[in-house]
């Protein structure tokens, strides 16, 4: 999948950070990892705009899950980040 910049909204960044204990760089590192893996997820409310998630690591090892926008533009609106569930991870792993 081809991303050409991130949006973060300051409500989203601080809801993954306090939340779910998430750095906006480590979602960073996960969507720009070229070993990450990207599943759609849903159609999004408007046409061309889906979301997906992106499964992957970051460079200190957490396995994350990022679910995003995918504009038209290629920019990317992240919507949530978190760990992934035991079951993503052994997914995850198995289809590497």
């Amino acid at each position: 999948m081809r991303i050409t910049g991130i949006i973060w909204l300051d409500s989203i960044v601080e809801k993954i950070d306090t939340k779910h204990g998430v750095l906006r760089e480590e979602v960073k590192q996960v969507v720009q990892n070229p070993a990450t893996m990207f599943r759609f997820v849903e159609n999004g409310y408007r046409r061309g705009e889906n979301v997906y998630a992106a499964l992957g690591r970051s460079e200190a090892g957490k396995y994350l899950i990022v679910f995003f926008i995918h504009k038209p533009d290629r920019r990317i609106l992240i919507l949530t980040a978190r760990d992934m569930t035991i079951a993503e991870r052994k997914r995850h792993e198995k289809k590497r």
